[in-house]
């Protein structure tokens, strides 16, 4: 009988000390299922134009800006990880998109119906428009006064659609906006028309120029995605609400604008709802 009651002990304290592997055993195994689906991300390719201060430039050999800082803001609440940010012509981005080298693209992307055939674009994030720079003292005041004069600005863009409507020919288009810049300074253009927050960071650093004729139009930027991967639009339209709703978002308006929150975009737009016909 005692050799029964041991035999039969020992048994039950071996189911006991196996029930208890099984189950931390399981335990385990859920944890690690679930830290390893923590851990997994997705990765993208970021394409950028760099000629686009402050929103892009390159500074030491790093890519940096006010779209930048936003787009990998998003890729951390998101867990997405970015394993390049390729810089590219502003005409390449759109194609880069459509044949897979990039899966976003930022470079102050005006949002068109145009744009939207080829491409996805996120919920707006900047409210912009274009401007006229000139350098002080010059007779022009307005769209009207550029018919006769020599306009700069850059490939591509929606500045150029905007002059071509207006009857102005005489257009010298650059590949950077830099560029039209120095053709201003150097006389070789009498003005530039181009995005506002652009032509105010170039007027804040040389004292010989000003903006004039207010606002000539009004549109909206969004992040640029490949519409092979619906997912990620949403993604990306997750992690720009969650940066607008907890203060990151307003931040990059201090760092990188100068506290000018005039393009500001309160709540979630919707690309529909914004684009511009061209």
């Amino acid at each position: 009988m005692l050799a029964a009651l041991l035999l039969a002990g020992a048994t039950l304290a071996g189911c006991g000390a196996g029930g208890g592997n099984a189950a931390n055993s399981a335990d385990n195994g859920t944890q690690n299922a679930t830290a390893g689906q923590g851990s997994q991300q997705e990765t993208i390719l970021v394409g950028a134009d760099t000629t686009f201060p402050p929103f892009e430039s390159m500074q030491g050999g790093q890519v940096q800006g006010f779209d930048i800082e936003l787009v990998q803001d998003i890729a951390q609440v998101e867990n997405l990880k970015i394993e390049q940010i390729k810089t590219m012509p502003f005409e390449g981005l759109i194609p880069a998109l459509q044949t897979d080298q990039v899966d976003v693209a930022v470079a102050g992307f005006t949002i068109k119906k145009s744009r939207l055939e080829k491409v996805n674009f996120s919920n707006a994030y900047y409210k912009s428009g274009l401007s006229i720079l000139v350098k002080k003292g010059s007779n022009i005041k307005g769209l009207d006064d550029l018919k006769s004069k020599v306009v700069a600005t850059k490939k591509g863009t929606s500045s150029v659609d905007l002059l071509k409507k207006n009857g102005i020919t005489n257009i010298k288009q650059f590949d950077n906006i830099d560029q039209a810049y120095s053709a201003l300074e150097s006389g070789g253009a009498d003005a530039v028309v181009f995005d506002n927050p652009v032509n105010i960071n170039f007027k804040n650093q040389h004292d010989d120029v000003e903006i004039v004729g207010g606002l000539l139009t009004g549109e909206y930027y969004g992040i640029a995605v490949t519409k092979q991967k619906p997912e990620l639009l949403q993604k990306i339209n997750d992690g720009l609400q969650k940066l607008q709703q907890d203060g990151t978002y307003e931040k990059l308006f201090d760092k990188y604008l100068g506290g000018d929150k005039s393009g500001l975009v309160e709540g979630v737009k919707a690309p529909d709802d914004v684009a511009l016909d061209s």
